[in-house]
């Protein structure tokens, strides 16, 4: 059994800078790609970054390219999204997902467990 748990989420002004976590518990090999997605009220779920199992890959939503890096910590079960020059159009819930299945460039409907999100809220 695989669980991810996120945190970090939060308010944050325009220009601000938020750190979001995902942590994995249970039979979680290291060896599986992560990704980022997420969703605002009233949109689809998308796709906001992914990083590989070394760490070395990582592939980003031209929207936060520049903006949000994404890194990993193995030993740890970690994976981490930092998130600079926020705008309010990056309000969402920030989902955390993995599966044996899921390549960098993966839709959702390819990863198999999933946390159950963390809110961010950029707003003046």
């Amino acid at each position: 059994q695989v669980q991810l748990v996120e945190s970090g989420g939060g308010l944050v002004r325009p220009g601000g800078s938020l750190s979001v976590s995902c942590a994995a518990s249970g039979d979680t090999p290291s060896t599986w790609n992560v990704g980022w997605f997420r969703q605002a009220p009233g949109k689809e779920r998308e796709f906001v970054a992914a990083i590989g199992w070394n760490g070395i890959r990582t592939t980003y939503t031209k929207s936060v390219e520049g903006r949000f890096t994404v890194s990993r910590d193995n030993a740890k079960n970690t994976v981490h999204l930092q998130m600079n020059s926020l705008k309010s159009e990056d309000t969402a819930v920030y989902f955390c997902a993995t599966g044996p299945r899921a390549r960098l460039q993966s839709p959702g409907d390819v990863y198999d467990y999933w946390g159950q999100g963390t809110q961010v809220t950029v707003s003046a």
